[in-house]
């Protein structure tokens, strides 16, 4: 079973590849924070579990769809997985993970600060929590996966309201990303042009998330058809931390409790 839609993206479909870059360089930003009992919320189908599991005492990882937790259970024998739905992290004690990882989750999560409460309450003393989220200035179009999007300073402010330190940083893409980037934006004004209703924010988000995928979809292999070198070539190095949050393509918030 995939779990993919195309505002997730799949490694396994080419024209996705700028997108899944994208999502897995946020595991090797991880990379120099992972250490001790390292806990993954909303780990889908494990972008980047075989990146960083050997690289902790223990790696636990939730998500609330079954039949991905038992396919992961057994690929990963040495990784604990629960199924369950978040927030609040029933199943998991109070101050129990050194490391907490969390990527484009919170956009999904009703409740966003009770998400942020429960990510330092199971974290232990010290502990840091890395979450990422889409940065609503560089979004085309509304997504209706999401519940909201955010500004960095939104973002950082109620992160703030709950940890003793919050250090606000985006993931940005070097110039191939960004000229993918403006592809995108040109293709995707050329499909909402005809929304002269403007029905993409007026309408309720289920109705909209069939025609999205496929517009999407449609969008993205139009993009590899006309420029399918660059669709390929881009690379997770391709994308960069940046200290500017507030113009990168994603948020990158990296909290202590």
């Amino acid at each position: 079973m995939s779990v993919y839609t195309t505002e997730i993206a799949s490694d396994k479909i080419a024209s996705d590849n700028p997108i899944h870059q994208r999502l897995l360089k946020a595991y090797y930003l991880a990379e120099d924070y992972v250490k001790g009992d390292l806990f993954e919320i909303g780990c889908g189908e494990g972008r980047g579990i075989t990146l960083l599991k050997d690289k902790c005492d223990s790696y636990t990882a939730i998500d609330k769809i079954k039949e991905v937790i038992d396919q992961l259970t057994a690929e990963y024998p040495d990784v604990k997985f629960i199924q369950d739905n978040i927030p609040p992290l029933n199943k998991i004690e109070d101050n129990s993970f050194d490391v907490i990882i969390s990527f484009q989750v919170i956009e999904h999560i009703k409740n966003d600060r009770l998400y942020l409460e429960e990510i330092r309450r199971v974290l232990k003393p010290g502990g840091k929590a890395l979450i990422t989220t889409p940065n609503i200035k560089k979004t085309l179009t509304r997504n209706p996966w999401h519940i909201r999007e955010y500004k960095a300073g939104e973002l950082e402010a109620l992160a703030k309201s709950i940890f003793s330190k919050v250090d606000m940083k985006g993931v940005a893409g070097n110039e191939k990303v960004m000229e993918y980037y403006e592809m995108n934006k040109k293709s995707v004004q050329k499909i909402t042009r005809f929304d002269v209703l403007n029905l993409q924010y007026r309408l309720p988000a289920p109705l909209l998330r069939i025609p999205y995928d496929i517009l999407n979809r449609v969008n993205r292999n139009k993009l590899k058809t006309s420029n399918d070198s660059l669709v390929n070539q881009i690379h997770h190095t391709d994308y960069i931390l940046s200290d500017n949050a507030d113009e990168s393509l994603d948020l990158f918030c990296i909290m202590e409790k």
